[in-house]
């Protein structure tokens, strides 16, 4: 549990927008919300309402508040995405100067009491690179055990928990990334790993950059007692 002199932990979470065909793949995403609840953790996700995405986010709102929760959503997909008001309002958000790029549209906050009520705080952004960097950025300024988790998921879910993979084996962050492994979902990828290091693609040393965790109990501990592997690049990403 964070106390007042530690900074409250983020957590990004990644997973499918759908429901899936095993029920398991939901109740997981409320038990992880429970498990967020319990140790006063901060989600980070995509902004969807459906699916595993929508269940994360709604729990643990129900558990700990709207303040537990901040989506981070491409105008383009709020389309298809039950829950937010359309013709509602947006208001510019705070972080839109620090996250967004040049020549890029301002990110919003969603404050007409759509989605932003039952699912959290919503901010809207032009594009899907701008809330990849804008989900990491908020996971970077947690304390400590932030980092990332991935449930069950498609080709986004996959993309998205292997560039922050990526990242970190090019430092440009340290935090854990845990693959939640439920009834073998990842099992492929987790065995691919494998076979990379075993062909030389990938160095014995980061094969643990990515954590399998078999049940949502193991994912907050291995979060907090990640360690950082040693071959890692040591390169400076903030040269101009």
């Amino acid at each position: 549990m964070a106390t007042s002199n530690t900074k409250r932990p983020v957590v990004c979470v990644f997973c499918g927008s759908v429901e899936g065909n095993n029920p398991a793949h939901m109740e997981t995403a409320r038990r992880l919300a429970q498990i967020f609840h319990e140790n006063n953790i901060q989600l980070v996700y995509g902004g969807g309402t459906k699916g595993l995405m929508g269940e994360i986010a709604r729990t643990l709102v129900q558990l700990s508040g709207p303040e537990s929760v901040h989506g981070v959503i491409p105008r383009a997909l709020v389309s298809v995405e039950p829950g937010y008001n359309k013709n509602g309002q947006e208001t510019p958000s705070t972080s839109s100067a620090s996250a967004g790029g040049a020549g890029k549209e301002a990110e919003r906050i969603v404050s007409d009491g759509g989605a932003s009520s039952e699912y959290g705080i919503t901010t809207i952004v032009p594009d899907m690179h701008t809330r990849k960097r804008m989900m990491a950025e908020k996971v970077k300024e947690g304390g400590p055990g932030s980092g990332f988790v991935s449930l069950a998921g498609g080709f986004g879910t996959i993309e998205e928990v292997m560039e922050m993979t990526t990242w970190n084996q090019l430092g440009i962050h340290h935090l854990g990334v845990v693959l939640l492994n439920v009834n073998g979902y990842w099992d492929g990828l987790l065995e691919w790993v494998k076979n990379s290091v075993r062909e030389g693609y990938v160095s014995k040393d980061n094969e643990g950059i990515l954590v399998e965790a078999k049940t949502v109990e193991e994912v907050w501990p291995k979060l907090v007692q990640y360690q950082v592997s040693a071959g890692r690049y040591q390169l400076n990403w903030g040269q101009k």
